[in-house]
């Protein structure tokens, strides 16, 4: 297994970290319950295979995850990272931050957390909520006390945002430690920040790193971008994932013993890319977008639309269906932005300010009704 240097934590990490939140389950009498004893082989596994870092929350596997992972770490505790997270909205009043981190230390079964994360937090929740009730020195309290080792967030929001919280906490003299964000092969939108953070001394881990398993089917995708031999898609996200030097740790959901193996081994694997075969690859991938038939940079110019219409995020589910194949995955992406509430061409107020701001000068109410009727 290959480790690295977390930040300025101290630790060094494994290169794969557990995600916990996909255990196998099964149900009975109408309620789900983890299956331990195949999360005690794929933990068992994964540890002998020198994975250092699990992630778990306490809503995962229908909020069974920080338990089933207690009972399956408890005979090598002190020899890996546990993290674990806070969902701010358990937070209404003060005391709140502490009794969410002493029922998950209880579930747990330890005395202590190696990073307790502020849970897919965005700015506005970091002002009106961390800051507002002064989470922070709850999470210092907790800290000094040996509750906690390390203060964290995870995050869902603009990239920029990451920035704000980094330098926010610092200046209220309680700095965050580490992150976990959103990043993989499709998905390079936090990519400046991630920079940002280990430059800043930020320990820096990935969800993702296969796209959600979107990536995971072989394909000849890698000769088709270097001109050198295929491999599968899933190693090659994997690869490049790994590949950047300013992440610490990929972080990945297992949901089977072999595919802890396959994992690790590849996360073991001393031949990953090179500086250049890395850049190479991620230029490749954003050539390749340039031969869809719509070709939009996600620059979000045309944002924001007066009718509300979210067109870098519709053009983006395009993109994944008429570039990379992912149809199906697309037609979620829509799906769901529908039932969110998403608006529509049918609310477009026809005011031209998206087509007068498009740097490509698409013909953007044009190409949205073609991409909503493709996905209906």
């Amino acid at each position: 297994m290959n480790y690295r240097k977390f930040g300025n934590t101290g630790e060094k990490i494994s290169a794969l970290g557990f995600g916990c939140m996909r255990f196998p389950e099964y149900e009975k009498d109408g309620k789900m319950y983890v299956d331990q004893d195949k999360v005690d082989e794929m933990v068992a596994e994964a540890y002998r295979q020198g994975v250092n870092y699990f992630d778990t929350a306490p809503k995962y596997c229908n909020c069974n995850s920080e338990e089933a992972v207690g009972r399956a770490v408890k005979g090598f505790r002190d020899k890996v990272l546990l993290s674990t997270k806070i969902p701010l909205d358990v937070c209404k009043k003060p005391g709140d931050y502490r009794r969410a981190l002493e029922h998950s230390l209880d579930k747990l079964g330890t005395d202590h957390l190696d990073f307790y994360h502020f849970w897919g937090i965005n700015r506005k929740e970091f002002d009106q909520t961390i800051m507002a009730q002064d989470l922070l020195a709850d999470a210092a309290k907790a800290k000094e006390e040996g509750l906690i080792r390390h203060i964290s967030f995870s995050f869902h929001d603009e990239p920029l945002a990451i920035k704000y919280i980094i330098e926010e906490s610092k200046k209220r003299g309680i700095p965050m430690e580490s992150m976990l964000v959103q990043y993989n092969l499709l998905d390079r939108t936090n990519e400046e920040m991630l920079h940002y953070a280990a430059s800043n001394g930020v320990g820096t881990v990935a969800m993702g790193p296969v796209g959600g398993g979107r990536l995971a089917a072989p394909t000849e995708l890698y000769a088709k971008l270097t001109g050198k031999k295929s491999i599968a898609t899933y190693e090659l996200a994997f690869k490049f994932v790994l590949g950047n030097p300013d992440l610490n740790c990929a972080l990945s959901g297992m949901q089977t013993l072999d595919m802890v193996k396959q994992n690790a081994k590849l996360a073991s694997d001393s031949t990953g890319f090179s500086k250049e075969e890395w850049q190479q690859l991620g230029e490749a991938m954003e050539q390749l977008k340039k031969f869809s038939e719509l070709y939009c940079t996600g620059c979000k110019y045309c944002q924001p639309c007066p009718a509300g219409i979210e067109i870098p995020k519709i053009f983006n589910m395009f993109t994944y269906y008429n570039v990379y194949g992912l149809k199906d995955h697309a037609k979620k992406m829509y799906d769901n932005y529908v039932k969110d509430g998403g608006k529509l061409i049918e609310d477009c107020k026809n005011c031209g300010f998206c087509e007068r701001h498009c740097p490509q000068h698409l013909q953007i109410r044009k190409e949205l009704e073609r991409v909503e009727k493709l996905f209906r």
